[in-house]
């Protein structure tokens, strides 16, 4: 079974900046997405890469959060700056590999006011 690993989460206060990262471990490295659920809302997309580097972020997002890859080491990291409360979710990485959807277990971001 695939599994994608995820890190990077934790507490921080507001302002600061964290970064995930998601690793998957088989060579299924697709389009990847991270989306957020927050207690008691739907899962989110928060934003997106494709193989070939185009990438597209939720509104709320933009201008805060940029997401890249690493082909050569099956990666995927979200780096987060100026954090928000309002951001304050379980974080999951997503992998999209010719139509078949996997996701990663999720990683706790809290952000402190």
């Amino acid at each position: 079974q695939v599994q994608l690993v995820e890190s990077g989460g934790g507490l921080v206060q507001a302002g600061g900046s964290l970064r995930l990262s998601c690793a998957t471990p088989e060579t299924i490295f697709g389009t990847m997405r991270w989306y957020r659920q927050a207690p008691g809302k739907q899962r989110e997309l928060v934003a997106g890469i494709t193989s070939g580097g185009s990438t597209n972020y939720a509104d709320s997002v933009k201008g805060r959060f940029t997401i890249s890859r690493d082909n050569a080491k099956n990666t995927v990291y979200l780096q987060m700056n100026s954090l928000k409360p309002e951001d304050t979710a379980v974080y999951y990485c997503y992998d999209l590999y010719f139509g078949i959807g996997y996701w990663g277990q999720g990683t706790q971001v809290t952000v402190s006011s």
